[in-house]
């Protein structure tokens, strides 16, 4: 986020996710007053591609940790791998790491966890959408999955390897998507400047409904007022005016409620 900032020389930037420091990939990076959109990017699937190694469990789930228990055999086919694999696919429950930055009795789980003090997580409801085992040998499993907001593929590795009685930890991790946002797209750290140009802020909201607003209904949601909606359904929508994006409202029973305005009245 430093390089961002002293990139277009603000302190107005946020960031909807960090990834964990082995990992690489997409990072969306929110600047001036689209730091307000955070929570709806935060709240699209993620596609990650990702590398787990059964036989060994760690205490961190992934490669920086310190292994759990005896290695094991693993007398697994690919096939049993990927059907292993689908087991995971739709809606469920998941427990987070231990290493992670989850609340715990006023701090963050991976304090306790580091300083060797037992955690035990809820599980949470996620729901991955997706899931296929792209390569198998070795022991290693190269997969690609589309998860919804909150999912750890860390801890999926973990479930992975608890199904196939084999244990297991990821190795490699890479955010290739965002909703609609793909790293094919994104600019390298080492490319950012300051000419670097920014995509408009309706670009990280792609699923939105649009409604363009004429110069009285601008005013109103400026003001945090309500306006008239021929819509229907109860939706967020994109307010553009002048072609921009001016707002997000909450459509319902005729109206549209600004939600977050990114300019002033």
């Amino acid at each position: 986020m430093q390089r961002v900032r002293r990139a277009y020389q603000t302190r107005a930037v946020g960031h909807t996710g960090t990834l964990d420091p082995f990992a690489t990939g997409l990072l969306v990076a929110l600047v001036g007053r689209a730091t307000r959109l955070a929570r709806f990017v935060e709240g699209q699937a993620k596609t990650y591609l990702a590398e787990a190694r059964l036989g060994v469990a760690t205490d961190t789930d992934d490669l920086t940790g310190t292994p759990v228990g005896a290695v094991q055999p693993v007398n697994v086919s690919e096939e049993t791998v990927r059907h292993a694999l689908n087991g995971f696919l739709g809606a469920g429950w998941q427990r987070p790491p231990a290493f992670s930055a989850k609340h715990v009795a006023g701090g963050r789980s991976y304090q306790l966890a580091r300083r060797g003090e037992a955690v035990e997580l809820a599980s949470v409801a996620i729901e991955v959408l997706s899931a296929e085992v792209l390569e198998f040998a070795a022991g290693l499993v190269r997969f690609r999955v589309t998860v919804s907001p909150g999912t750890y593929v860390r801890a999926i590795a973990r479930d992975l390897g608890d199904a196939l009685g084999t244990g297991a930890h990821l190795t490699a991790l890479r955010r290739e998507r965002i909703g609609a946002l793909d790293v094919v797209d994104a600019v390298a750290l080492d490319q950012l400047g300051p000419a670097t140009p920014l995509l408009p802020a309706e670009a990280v909201l792609p699923g939105l409904r649009r409604r363009e607003l004429d110069g009285d209904e601008a005013a109103a949601i400026r003001h945090g007022r309500r306006i008239p909606d021929a819509g229907g359904s109860a939706e967020p929508v994109a307010l553009m005016h002048g072609g921009a994006l001016l707002a997000i409202g909450d459509a319902a029973d005729g109206t549209i409620q600004p939600r977050v305005v990114l300019e002033g009245g």
